[in-house]
């Protein structure tokens, strides 16, 4: 069973990362323009001027945030936020969505336009320095994770209802070939959100509008699913001591009045103790 990790609504959570170091759920209120998290069971936040959306790690006290202008270097005791790369900062139709850390050290980050524009956003990878661009043309970035063996990769472009899967190049971890379809939600009406790999490879997928987060097996299969008490379910993380807590984060974004009332949990950040055992997010190098 779930329950409310934290009350505070968010307009639009995404973003939830656990910091092995720290043993602390960060997590991200893109509209709001926060990052958020608990430590000691009390709520903290750090405000920003710009939507911010993902992090990796790079320290103990150091985040790489992504915001949507850049990848920044933020120091959550310091607040000093140095810039690493910009991200499409020439472009205000754009802001960052999706990203994850890689088994590399590299960073995945998804861009997409801020009124979900057709077309406008892009996946890149940053790595030794460099932001590459590796999908073009996509709408609305989702589900960066990686496989626990480090073969591949997936992403959607959620309006697609697919799940994409790209293999990996061995030394270097930038991808090669064409990616495939893992997975087409599309006759089930399902909108693939932000995602995580558990440690048995499974793929753990937050469905927008569903209510919940649906496992899939490597090659595909339906697992089961764990839901929450938020329609807009964004992005899942596994945590705690253990990695066996399924953190999600949900959305009040595009919910009428009525929906908030009679629901309003929607938005907040959610716990499913004991449904998998996740990896440990991988380190930023930079």
């Amino acid at each position: 069973m779930s329950h409310v990790y934290d009350d505070r609504p968010c307009e639009l959570g995404e973003g939830p990362l656990w910091h092995p170091q720290r043993k602390q759920l960060f997590w991200f209120d893109i509209i709001g323009k926060r990052l958020m998290s608990r430590k000691n069971d009390k709520p903290q936040v750090w405000e920003f001027d710009e939507h911010v959306s993902t992090a990796g790690w790079i320290d103990h006290d150091t985040l790489m945030i992504a915001s949507e202008t850049g990848l920044w270097r933020f120091g959550l005791k310091s607040h000093a936020k140095d810039l690493i790369v910009p991200l499409e900062v020439d472009n205000p139709v754009t802001r960052s969505n999706d990203g994850r850390a890689d088994p590399w050290g590299g960073f995945w980050i998804g861009t997409m336009g801020k009124q979900a524009e057709a077309g406008a956003g892009s996946i890149y990878r940053f790595w030794k320095g460099e932001l590459r661009p590796l999908v073009r043309d996509v709408t609305i970035t989702n589900a960066i994770c990686f496989a626990p063996d480090s073969s591949c990769a997936y992403y959607s472009d959620t309006v697609t209802g697919l799940v994409m899967r790209w293999e990996f190049d061995a030394e270097t971890g930038w991808p090669i070939g064409n990616a495939t379809v893992f997975l087409d939600l599309q006759s089930e009406g399902l909108n693939p959100d932000g995602a995580v790999v558990d440690r048995s490879g499974n793929i753990w997928i937050a469905q927008w509008g569903a209510s919940r987060v649906a496992a899939y097996t490597p090659d595909g299969r339906f697992l089961k699913t764990v839901g929450f008490d938020a329609e807009h379910t964004s992005c899942p993380s596994f945590g705690g001591d253990d990695l066996t807590t399924l953190f999600c984060t949900t959305a009040r974004q595009a919910l009428e009045a009525d929906a908030l009332i009679q629901t309003p949990t929607n938005g907040m950040t959610f716990a499913a103790p004991n449904v998998g055992q996740g990896q440990a997010e991988h380190r930023v190098i930079l």
